[in-house]
């Protein structure tokens, strides 16, 4: 099936057209800045944009940084704080005229690397944390994803963790790639130390520079980017639309 997969993030909102399938973007991914405020109404809008872009027709899968229970917004960490208790499906259905339907960000980008990436055919416990604006995370035991788990808001230091070894955190307080990563290997032995993952995924833009602090890790679970690197969360977002279209399909 193919599916608009959108990301959207504090930063950027970013789609491109997934058959589900192979796990395959077609054609070029576009991206559109994410407005300030990141208000929902201004957010919408922006979707609408994209869509426009792809002059698309079809269902729409959105991965979304908060906390999201049956459709509905429960936080709102690097958006506009207007968007708790917003359904963001609704408002995105109605803006855009398509039927769209909104997961976590970070559970998108999980589902993708779980289906066709690095996690594929892992059983135990494999963790995906997604490095951007924030941190996002997705915890999958035997291949079954447990949503919503926001563990960039851990404590770490006197902070909570995303203000301490995000990527954003990195270029505002011109970390070295070396200090960055000693920041982020505490943060990740925290995880260890609580969860005893059997695997990390890292992903967001930052996994594409993997190289550039891989050597300042030391966990005992292994630690890999994610295959699909920055496109994990667009691939994600159109699983998740493609499993409610089969649910609502078979509901009728």
């Amino acid at each position: 099936m193919m599916i608009l997969g959108v990301d959207i993030g504090g930063s950027g909102i970013k789609g491109a057209i997934v058959d589900t399938d192979s796990g395959l973007v077609i054609g070029e991914r576009h991206r559109i800045a994410t407005p300030q405020p990141a208000t929902p109404a201004a957010m919408a809008q922006t979707l609408k944009q994209l869509v426009t872009h792809f002059d698309w027709q079809g269902p729409i899968g959105c991965g979304f940084p908060a906390t999201i229970h049956h459709g509905v917004a429960f936080s709102a960490a690097n958006i506009d704080a207007s968007w708790v208790n917003t359904s963001v499906e609704e408002l995105f259905s109605q803006t855009t005229g398509r039927p769209c339907f909104v997961l976590n960000d970070a559970d998108a980008a999980g589902l993708a690397e779980m289906r066709f990436g690095q996690g594929r055919n892992r059983d135990g416990v494999v963790m995906l944390i997604t490095i951007g604006t924030g941190l996002g995370s997705a915890i999958f035991v035997n291949g079954q994803l447990h949503p919503n788990t926001e563990l960039g808001h851990l404590k770490m230091k006197g902070r909570i963790a995303e203000h301490y070894c995000s990527d954003a955190v990195r270029q505002r307080e011109d970390l070295s790639w070396g200090k960055w990563g000693r920041r982020f290997n505490r943060y990740l032995q925290r995880l260890e130390f609580l969860f005893n993952p059997d695997l990390f995924i890292l992903g967001g833009g930052t996994a594409q520079r993997f190289d550039r602090f891989e050597e300042e890790l030391h966990l005992r679970a292994p630690v890999v980017p994610a295959q699909s690197l920055n496109q994990a969360g667009i691939i994600g977002a159109a699983l998740y639309a493609e499993e409610q279209v089969d649910k609502h399909s078979n509901l009728s």
